[in-house]
């Protein structure tokens, strides 16, 4: 049985925190126990940020096989074959074609069985967008780049995990009123039963318990203050459970979050972006990790963002970062090895 392969890791934004959590991560590797890894960038421009820094971080240009043989004297860098010139807090044109194509090799590589699951450093939308970028975040990205390879959709799922609250946004990168044309009874199921068979499946919790939160305030107040909620979201749930998948709701939103409401589930279904990140970025801000469920293999990342304000200080905190790369190789453990695609 051959070793495991490491982890890839996306440069992610170049001006952004991205680079200076990867060097930060690497140099503590053995206090951390750290999964080996490789950075997909660009080591010419990680050589630059870590000496700006003040670290002594050598890096080795390798192929992902050979990043573990060298991840315990040197960061593993996969070349982009691409320049990266932009300046801590400052993204340049060599921005967006960088952190774009590091997200195209890093799935490549796990469709391929070259790397055991991908993780992302952050990116800034509004640098790709200005690039011609189409999808309104990572996670329509990755789904998108599996269908293109397969030539089969999938449906992403975003999971916002921390060991104090795990939630789902049914809904995610879209303004708010919008939402309400976008939520539907056959959504929230799809996104459920997703969210179950990947709790089981790479979690190990044999019987996952949901918490759906309710799109209105009191989730509608049986119909006063929005009929959403008794018309989308109340049978979404009772098919669900028909379907033997231990779901309850719809709850209001505003009593799901203390300590002993959580204790209750494994992980709460919220109608809207904002539901679902604001109570996971108060409760574990620094530890919080972004997984994207539905996909053909492993992908987490910190859930924070660039902080072009930080990048380049040596501020930055790394925790997030280390919480992704760590759930990444547990996830990626639990679940059969996938076949070169």
């Amino acid at each position: 049985m051959r070793n495991a392969p490491p982890l890839a890791l996306t440069i992610g934004e170049p001006a952004g925190i991205g680079p200076d959590l990867t060097l930060s991560v690497w140099r503590r590797r053995t206090e951390l126990a750290l999964p080996a890894f490789y950075v997909i960038g660009n080591a010419e421009f990680l050589t630059r940020r870590a000496r700006a820094l003040r670290l002594d971080v050598p890096c080795a240009e390798v192929a992902p096989a050979e990043a573990p043989a060298a991840f315990a004297r040197a960061l593993p860098v996969v070349p982009l074959g691409l320049a990266v010139t932009a300046a801590p807090g400052r993204p340049d044109e060599t921005s967006a074609p960088a952190a774009i194509a590091a997200i195209r090799r890093a799935v490549a590589d796990a469709m391929a069985g070259d790397a055991a699951a991908v993780v992302t450093n952050p990116i800034a939308k509004s640098v790709l967008t200005r690039a011609g970028f189409p999808d309104p975040g990572h996670t329509e990205f990755l789904a998108r780049l599996v269908a293109e390879k397969t030539g089969q959709p999938v449906m992403p799922v975003m999971l916002l995990w921390s060991p104090e609250l795990a939630v789902v946004p049914v809904t995610i990168h879209m303004p708010l009123r919008q939402v309400f044309s976008t939520l539907t009874t056959a959504l929230i199921m799809e996104t459920a039963r997703i969210v179950a068979r990947e709790l089981q499946a790479r979690f190990g919790i044999a019987q996952p318990r949901l918490a759906v939160a309710g799109l209105n305030p009191h989730a509608g107040e049986d119909g006063t203050l929005g009929t959403e909620d008794r018309d989308i979201v109340a049978p979404a749930v009772a098919q669900l459970r028909a379907e033997g998948i231990n779901a309850v709701g719809p709850l209001p939103a505003d009593t799901m979050f203390h300590a002993a409401a959580r204790a209750r589930y494994d992980v709460a279904l919220c109608m809207y972006h904002d539901q679902a990140l604001i109570p996971i970025k108060t409760l574990a801000f620094d530890r919080g990790v972004n997984a994207t469920l539905g996909l053909p293999f492993v992908r987490t990342s910190p859930d924070h963002g660039t902080a072009f304000d930080l990048a380049g200080s040596g501020k930055a905190d790394p925790s997030s970062l280390i919480a992704a790369l760590k759930l990444a190789a547990r996830l990626a453990a639990a679940q059969p090895a996938l076949a070169p695609v």
